[in-house]
């Protein structure tokens, strides 16, 4: 069936797709209910249930899930209401263009340290040029944090590894990371390759639980059946290299950020048989949102993102 698209005063009974019926499923969305909904619009709830009918005539597919005790969106009514989000937006930036700028979206953005050392500035400096009148709120926290705000509503959009799953959220590929073994040289002055039980000898500096990067190599231990008996973790990965630096352990670090401290002799790169394996990145959003802002920015973010920075550590280099 041809969709027809108008936006007026009437709700006749043709089967056409107006603005007031995606405003309609938007508050329905957002506040929960077609009751909220329709005080939040000074209508009543049967004229909110009038405009979900009709949009889902004029379309063919229901956005609406009634199965369940709480309204939810459908698959289907995700996309169509992704792509009403947008025709809204339009409608306010004509309208806002009677009395002055453009009005400005906000984003809440998470990252890992790894990114913000490597290329979050990238990011948002990309940002600044797709997404003009973007606001974006950038937080660095541990990917376990980053992924329970993200399901609270808390956060938007996080990038960390690909660790945890949920059906509700996207997960969009980035790059994978590769990671080997460093030490001090004063610690390993061997250079051949090591096994990992040979490895075991050592204090291994880890990170922890809220780590992405700890949860996925601690799985990986577990398939290789090594289980390490002198560990050191800590969740944040600049203390781990600082820790590493000074002679406490051998941990497994990016190997492209940190080769500067390689080069300058602070560390030392130990080859093990098996090597590492890499680590998947990924930008996460929830698939229930009504905006599809998020996935735009995780695009960009797959366009620009960019592990191979150098980590500048001054405070390091100095030691």
């Amino acid at each position: 069936m041809p969709i027809a698209f108008r936006h007026d005063r009437s709700e006749g009974s043709r089967a056409v797709v107006t603005l007031k019926q995606f405003e309609a499923l938007s508050w329905i969305v957002q506040l929960g209910t077609f009751h909220r909904a329709a005080l939040k619009l000074n209508t009543t709830q049967s004229a909110i249930s009038k405009r979900i009918h009709e949009l889902e005539s004029a379309v063919g597919i229901a956005v609406l899930d009634r199965t369940q005790r709480h309204v939810r969106l459908t698959e289907a009514g995700a996309r169509v209401l992704a792509l009403g989000e947008e025709m809204l937006a339009l409608k306010d930036q004509v309208m806002a263009l009677r009395s002055g700028p453009v009005p400005v979206r906000r984003l809440r953005i998470g990252v890992t340290e790894l990114t913000a050392l490597t290329w979050l500035p990238r990011l948002v400096a990309s940002l600044r040029e797709t997404h003009p009148t973007l606001v974006l709120e950038p937080d660095v926290d541990m990917s376990r944090s980053l992924y329970m705000r993200l399901n609270d509503d808390e956060i938007d959009l996080i990038i960390i590894p690909e660790a945890f799953k949920d059906p509700k959220i996207t997960a969009l590929q980035l790059a994978d990371v590769e990671n080997v073994w460093m030490a001090s040289p004063a610690l390993v002055r061997r250079r051949k390759a090591m096994s990992l039980r040979e490895l075991a000898q050592f204090t291994i500096l880890t990170q922890g639980g809220r780590s992405g990067s700890g949860v996925f190599f601690q799985k990986w231990f577990q398939t290789e059946g090594i289980a390490f008996e002198r560990v050191l973790s800590s969740d944040s990965l600049v203390a781990l290299v600082g820790l590493t630096v000074a002679g406490m352990g051998i941990s497994y670090l990016p190997k492209l950020c940190f080769m500067p401290l390689v080069h300058e002799g602070k560390l030392r790169v130990v080859p093990t048989r098996p090597a590492l394996p890499v680590v998947p990145y990924v930008a996460m959003y929830r698939n229930d949102r009504p905006t599809d802002l998020p996935a735009a920015v995780a695009r960009v973010a797959a366009r620009v993102c960019d592990f191979s920075a150098h980590y500048q550590g001054e405070g390091l280099a100095r030691r």
